[in-house]
């Protein structure tokens, strides 16, 4: 398809992991009837500036589902996952009672509403393996914090730090996060005693274009059977320390998590690929 032929594209605008605008993580989500071009979806994702914009469109039964960072594509993303999810139901494209099951490259990805709530959303993700490693060159200069542990993923880094005060106080050098051989680094700690917490943590991928995630779906992944096995628990509260901030319930179920939140729409618009109507460039 040649960008004359790209066609005007509807988006909503979510924060995931939240109950209130301007909170947990803002996704973009878009919904079309047939797959969009390549080039096309990562322009926008660039244009929105978002930690991740969702491409959408049914495929038989199911939603063919891809993420786009504004510098690439990623292969598991739980907050977009959770804002597509959100869109369907409150547009009434997907029935109220309907599970929504995703096709994507982090494989099937099934959403479902709890009996007897009214804003959650249960996700059922892959549990990601973490495998302890040696802690790399650079890490800890570019995190400023002493690790306790380091564990690999099939995307990330996951590095243990002292406590959840250590996490929040967190000033990493960017630039140097970047040579880090991984997608992002997960950094984590214990909840503060007495709080009902399980665990705290924070995101970092500056290599695809987000130096700091609010709320990622994702690494919970790897961090909720990291700390379920540590505490001797499935079911755990996770709190990500950004300075959006957003909350998760997970249950850990074999090489599955069920990944829990709300979400809020808070913005609609168009996208006019060929320049706004009436503007020269519009028939270019």
């Amino acid at each position: 398809m040649s960008r004359s032929d790209w066609p005007e594209l509807d988006f909503v605008q979510v924060d995931a992991f939240a109950d209130r605008p301007f909170a947990g993580n803002p996704a973009a989500v878009v919904v079309t009837e047939r797959p969009v071009d390549e080039q096309l979806m990562q322009l926008v994702a660039l244009e929105m500036n978002l930690s991740e914009t969702a491409f959408l469109h049914p495929a038989g039964d199911v939603w063919a589902l891809r993420w786009f960072t504004p510098a690439a594509e990623v292969d598991l993303c739980g907050h977009a996952t959770l804002a597509s999810a959100h869109a369907l139901w409150e547009s009434g494209v997907a029935a109220e009672g309907d599970e929504i099951v995703f096709e994507s490259r982090g494989g099937v990805l099934r959403c479902s509403k709890p009996p007897g709530s009214l804003n959650a959303i249960a996700m059922d993700f892959p549990a990601l393996v973490a495998s302890p490693v040696d802690v790399p060159p650079g890490l800890e200069a570019a995190l400023g914090a002493s690790a306790l542990a380091v564990w690999r993923t099939a995307f990330d880094l996951v590095v243990e730090v002292a406590d959840a005060d250590a996490v929040t106080a967190l000033r990493p050098d960017f630039r140097a996060l970047q040579a880090i051989d991984a997608r992002g680094v997960i950094v984590t700690a214990a909840g503060p005693p007495g709080s009902g917490i399980d665990f705290v943590s924070r995101f970092f991928a500056p290599s695809f274009g987000v130096p700091e995630d609010p709320v990622t779906g994702s690494a919970h992944c790897a961090l909720g059977p990291l700390w379920a096995a540590r505490l001797g628990r499935n079911d755990l509260l996770a709190e990500q320390r950004s300075a959006r901030g957003g909350r998760l319930t997970l249950t850990c179920r074999g090489d599955r998590v069920i990944l829990t939140g709300s979400a809020v729409t808070v913005a609609r618009g168009r996208i006019f690929p060929r320049g706004t109507p009436g503007n020269p460039s519009h028939n270019a």
